[in-house]
């Protein structure tokens, strides 16, 4: 007893110490994870981070003595179930969860597990004999006899993700010698600085939380303007729709103030803010009329020099 009992506090005191060092922790799913898997996930995070494993009830107990000083440690006690272990870091996130997710490895299928995903059996010859052809069918496989040997004609859903693999299943997956499941960590949640979330956050865009901001924004201020209630989103919309009544009720009055005396004036005495600029066409006009005079000139001149030459048309 008493050596489980110092177990037992030395366990504590390393979790205390890491919960301490790092703001950031990995609860990991181990289903189906080897030793080996382990510990190349542990090489793959060296300086980077630690992984612990424990049990259930002695990590509970350790975190519920440490909620009176860190009250922030009570949102892992609902995911500590299952069989799941830490992974502490101050790295970053998204580097760290794709270290522990790249470890992984493929799995024969056996009978009860869960499949993670679509299994299907692909068209093409097996190789096998025509007397296993009944096993096939028993399992809805459409298949046909070509040159002495069993020939899957079309693909075939064989397991749906989620549900158990059968017996049946599973010992065709073998005889095909196709290992449709890979294993290896997964995240069931990520703790960092007193909050926990879904590893999925972490492919949240900058772009996706201030378009949704906006959005919030936006809302905000439309309800509160319909409310003629004031918020912090709302008071410029107000300003700014109070500051149009005002002009309104400014320019239908004699009352008036330095700023707004150049709207009246334009909207009294139009013709005196027209543009005087010369439009394009008339400028244009100008160009080619100039042109014109320049050629009548210089035929004139040409007329000129041939009479200076003395000849009639005769001489």
């Amino acid at each position: 007893m008493g050596g489980k009992k110092e177990t037992k506090a030395a366990y504590f005191d390393k979790l205390k110490v890491l919960l301490e060092e790092y703001k950031s922790i990995f609860i990991v799913t181990v289903d189906n994870v080897s030793s080996q898997q382990m510990h190349e996930i542990r090489q793959s995070l060296r300086g980077e981070g630690v992984v612990l494993m424990g049990k259930n009830t002695m990590v509970r107990r350790a975190l519920k003595g440490f909620i009176s000083d860190f009250p922030e440690y009570e949102r892992l006690l609902p995911h500590v179930k299952g069989n799941v272990g830490f992974v502490f870091t101050n790295a970053d996130l998204k580097e760290t969860r794709d270290k522990i997710l790249s470890n992984r490895v493929a799995a024969p299928a056996r009978a009860g597990a869960v499949a993670p995903g679509d299994v299907y059996v692909p068209a093409g010859n097996t190789g096998m004999e025509p007397g296993k052809t009944s096993f096939f069918q028993a399992l809805g496989v459409p298949t046909k006899i070509a040159r002495g040997t069993i020939e899957i004609t079309t693909d075939l859903k064989l397991v749906e993700a989620g549900s158990k693999v059968g017996a049946s299943e599973a010992t065709l997956l073998n005889m095909l010698n196709i290992s449709p499941f890979t294993y290896g960590m997964g995240i069931s949640q990520i703790y960092d600085n007193g909050q926990t979330f879904a590893s999925s956050v972490l492919d949240v865009e900058e772009s996706q939380l201030l378009k949704a901001f906006s959005s919030a924004i936006s809302t905000i201020a439309s309800i509160s303007l319909a409310v003629n209630y004031p918020t912090l989103p709302s008071v410029i919309h107000s300003v700014v729709n109070s500051y149009k009544k005002v002009l309104s009720v400014a320019i239908e009055t004699d009352y008036d103030w330095e700023e707004i005396q150049e709207l009246k004036d334009r909207i009294a005495n139009p013709d005196k803010y027209a543009s005087s600029a010369p439009a394009a066409g008339a400028g244009g006009g100008g160009a080619a009329e100039a042109a014109n005079e320049e050629a009548k000139e210089e035929s004139e001149k040409e007329e000129s020099e041939d009479e200076d030459m003395g000849f009639g048309l005769f001489d």
